[in-house]
């Protein structure tokens, strides 16, 4: 597949993972999307992206409020005439132990991590069964294959993210020609530690940052490998951790 004036949105476009693939394809020819909340990382983002010769759209939005999804969508279609691609990357991973009680953070874990892919499906999807063909990618996790401490919460949300994209693909891949993949990291160096409050949860965290983790750039790599694959293959997930991950 040629990524040429493919208009592709991208949550969680800021910092990390979303910055790194909007980066990636946008050199590649794409037509990227960027939304997020920070509006100035979008437009820093977008000017860097066409320092180097991209073409980038910024549309402020959250993705827990399904009108911010859809004003994106229709932003993409109104600049761009359709939807191609999207990449369901915005997430949180406030780290607790179950019995610290950490309610609010599970509540917002819930709303980014799981409703966030729901509504980023609901907002393009009729235009990709109107077009016959689409691609969506759910960024998932290690996570949603093991537990690990502190990660009860988190770990259920990715693996929730995990079954929904199966029965997405399994439902739309051979009805509407739209393929469906799940991106399943393990240590990423990015911000989502940043909103651990749970202080034991940062000591087991900091032992974790001795090892050499992945960069956002592996995973933009995966992201660009799935989406150049033709229509008739479809990459159901992407399961990728750092060398030194047990």
């Amino acid at each position: 597949m040629d990524l040429k004036n493919k208009a592709i949105i991208i949550t969680g476009a800021s910092s990390g993972i979303g910055e790194a693939t909007a980066k990636k394809l946008a050199k590649d020819g794409a037509q990227v999307v960027l939304m997020a909340r920070r509006k100035d990382k979008l437009e820093d983002l977008k000017q860097a992206i066409e320092k180097e010769g991209g073409t980038a759209l910024v549309v402020t939005g959250d993705v827990t409020k399904k009108k911010d999804f859809d004003h994106v969508v229709s932003k993409t279609i109104e600049n761009y005439g359709k939807v191609d691609a999207l990449i369901n990357n915005a997430g949180l991973m406030p780290l607790s132990f179950v019995e610290k009680l950490k309610t609010e953070e599970w509540d917002t874990m819930v709303d980014v991590n799981i409703k966030g892919v729901f509504n980023g499906v609901a907002a393009v999807l009729p235009k990709m069964k109107e077009n016959k063909g689409g691609h969506i990618i759910n960024i998932s996790s290690m996570a949603a294959h093991r537990y690990f401490p502190g990660g009860a919460v988190y770990c259920a949300t990715k693996a929730a993210v995990k079954m929904f994209s199966e029965g997405l693909r399994q439902e739309l891949a051979p009805k509407y020609g739209i393929n469906v993949t799940s991106i399943e990291p393990g240590a990423v160096a990015t911000e989502l530690t940043d909103t651990i409050t749970d202080e034991d949860i940062k000591e087991n965290i900091k032992k974790m940052q001795e090892m050499t983790t992945l960069e956002a750039e592996d995973i933009a790599n995966a992201i660009h490998y799935t989406l150049m694959q033709p229509s008739r293959v479809n990459i159901n997930d992407i399961y990728l951790v750092p060398s030194e991950q047990q």
